[in-house]
């Protein structure tokens, strides 16, 4: 408990010492204008795949390879303003799950629901439903990331556990941005949330959240505090380094045997516009989760996680049309390294079509090693095979 108190100021410290971060939510779709102050958009985003993997299909089906359809995301936006310092967001998602019998849920849920008191650059707050504070793929979110699939380091626990308050990195609490310099290079943003409820939890502690970042070249613009990991070459050079941090006492575990979570990430992204036209893209990222407690191994199991993880992406958005979009090679290497688990990692080739931005977008991608196998459950001695798998991926938005 002693270590913590020191990583605990850490997280605060973080998040009071720096300003505004660019935050990244679909606000697009049409938008109904009542007077000079109000107004209202609504907007809709769908992910859907296809994915072949190596020795996925189970022995007795007689395939060496699954076939899969996935309807990955389906959302709808809305976003208004009340009053020139007052607006709110309300994001819907539906999501698809076959459990081990091939029975498919369909849960239809409230992903985001905002309201945001918006002062000025260096001050503002959002209140409600909303992402927690952490790397730059969950700030993403889904539809703004480089590739097509989630970063696959581990989750942090705002993804896990029994999801009482939203999904998809989300909690009820309270965030604080801005920017603490005129240029608004140096941004930030803190938050306080339920956390962790019941199990471990019986004293009702709150998570604890922060991230700053330095944007060294131009200031990246996204909603609030969201982020996106390409600009396809409109946001000119960019080179932005942020550190993010999380911790929650009891957060871990069960009720007898209870562990305090920490962990940081360090992410940086790199843009830039080459005089052919072509843009450069290049992004990495360093995980750290840390368990400290009774229930430290206890608490290692299916989508938690204890050690270092790495991720790291390079993409070419090549020069010019092919037929009514541009290709976009691209190359990502992933690596897990768990403390009370196996190691697992994947290499990554695949070419995104871009019609649009993030609006309208196609991918294929190869991928080789046992992240497909082994997945998000860190559980002591999880086994798997290193797989190949080919995928397909479609988002529209608008």
């Amino acid at each position: 408990m002693k270590q913590f108190s020191l990583k605990k100021g850490l997280v605060l410290g973080t998040a009071l010492s720096a300003g505004l971060l660019a935050a990244g939510s679909a606000q697009a779709g049409a938008t109904f204008k009542m007077d000079d102050t109000k107004w209202i958009s609504i907007g809709a985003g769908i992910r859907s795949s296809f994915s072949a993997v190596e020795a996925g299909a189970p022995p007795e089906g007689g395939s060496k390879w699954s076939n899969d359809f996935a309807l990955e995301n389906a959302r709808i936006y809305l976003n208004g303003q009340v009053h020139e310092n007052i607006k709110f967001e309300f994001n819907t998602e539906s999501r698809h799950v076959p459990d081990a019998n091939g029975t498919t849920t369909e849960d239809f849920f409230v992903l985001d629901a905002i309201a945001k008191f918006e002062f000025n650059d260096m001050f503002n707050v959002w209140v409600g439903r909303q992402l927690v504070p952490s790397d730059r793929a969950e700030l993403d979110g889904p539809f703004y990331q480089n590739t097509f699939e989630f970063n696959k380091t581990p989750f942090f626990p705002n993804d896990q556990g029994s999801w009482t308050a939203g999904k998809y990195g989300r909690d009820d609490g309270i965030n604080l941005w801005g920017a603490l310099t005129a240029d608004k290079k140096l941004t930030y943003v803190v938050g306080v949330f339920n956390g962790t409820t019941g199990g471990p939890d019986q004293d009702d502690n709150l998570l604890y959240a922060g991230r700053v970042s330095y944007n060294f070249l131009n200031v990246e613009k996204n909603p609030g505090y969201y982020t996106s990991s390409t600009y396809y070459g409109n946001a000119g050079d960019i080179l932005t380094l942020a550190f993010a941090t999380q911790w929650e006492e009891d957060a871990m575990g069960t009720a007898a045997a209870k562990s305090d979570f920490f962990a940081y990430s360090v992410d940086l992204l790199g843009e830039t516009t080459l005089g052919n036209g072509g843009v450069v893209t290049v992004e990495g990222q360093f995980k750290k989760f840390e368990l400290s407690g009774g229930g430290s191994e206890l608490a290692t199991g299916p989508m938690v996680f204890e050690g270092d993880a790495y991720t790291g992406t390079a993409l070419y958005l090549m020069p010019g049309k092919v037929g009514i979009g541009q290709l976009q090679p691209y190359v990502r290497y992933t690596a897990n390294e768990g403390e009370n688990t196996t190691d697992r990692d994947e290499y990554e080739a695949g070419l995104n079509y871009i019609i649009d931005g993030h609006n309208a977008r196609v991918s294929l991608m190869y991928q080789y090693g046992d992240i497909n196998t082994k997945g998000r459950d860190y559980t002591a001695g999880k086994t798997g095979d290193d797989v190949h798998a080919i995928k397909l991926g479609f988002q529209m938005q608008i």
